[in-house]
């Protein structure tokens, strides 16, 4: 498979732009159109480069924002943790342990997953552009990257309907750091203000039940 982490030399000719200038859309797609039997996170590292960092916490998150099977938010949720601190403690280079890098699916798979999602992030590209260059300065990334590492442990609470929410704050965020958009990086700051919000709610709600189902037990057994 082409690598396309690689970089550019200086004076190289404009049709070997490198992958920082690749839409997200275009690189997920030549790993979904690949020849390897399997895509495993590693290849999806090795293919967006310098925007690693966006590009998993996107392939990550996306799936949580959409209703999935009860404990899926555990599983992806975990390698988001894993990302999203490195993110907030300003490391240059995303690492990754072996035991998720060698993680993968079948290009079948990943390509139906790509075939569902690519319509979708190709409308957000044609909105997305860098702008608000403020919001995605390395200073920034870490404020961006401390707002992820809450929704990520909040991503892997076992609260009903409460993952898809900060998984699609996730998402914003990741998006406005692939294509460096501000824009994309303030509604990631509003959704974080929204999914603590809920997850505020959420619990005084539960709590609230709680308490009132456990009141009459205690008094039946006279405690």
């Amino acid at each position: 498979m082409t690598d396309l982490a690689s970089r550019r030399p200086v004076n190289a000719p404009d049709d070997q732009a490198p992958p920082q200038h690749r839409g997200f859309s275009t690189v997920l797609r030549g790993l979904a159109d690949g020849d390897q039997e399997r895509v495993s996170v590693g290849s999806i590292l090795s293919a967006f480069g310098d925007r690693a960092f966006g590009a998993l916490l996107l392939v990550f998150a996306l799936p949580n924002a959409l209703p999935m099977p009860p404990g899926t938010s555990a599983v992806l949720g975990a390698p988001l943790v894993f990302i999203t601190f490195q993110l907030m403690i300003g490391r240059g280079v995303l690492w990754l342990p072996a035991f998720i890098t060698r993680r993968s699916m079948r290009r079948e798979d990943f390509r139906t997953l790509a075939n569902k999602i690519e319509p979708w992030i190709m409308k957000l590209e044609r909105l997305l552009k860098p702008r608000f260059g403020l919001l995605t300065t390395p200073v920034a990334d870490r404020f961006t990257g401390a707002a992820c590492f809450v929704l990520s442990i909040i991503l892997t609470l076992p609260i009903p309907f409460g993952n898809m929410p900060p998984a699609a704050t996730i998402a914003a965020f990741a998006l406005g750091m692939i294509e460096s958009d501000g824009v994309a990086i303030g509604v990631g700051w509003l959704g974080t203000l929204i999914s603590v919000a809920i997850l505020v709610a959420l619990s005084t709600a539960i709590t609230a039940a709680v308490s009132n189902f456990a009141e009459p037990v205690m008094r039946l057994f006279g405690v």
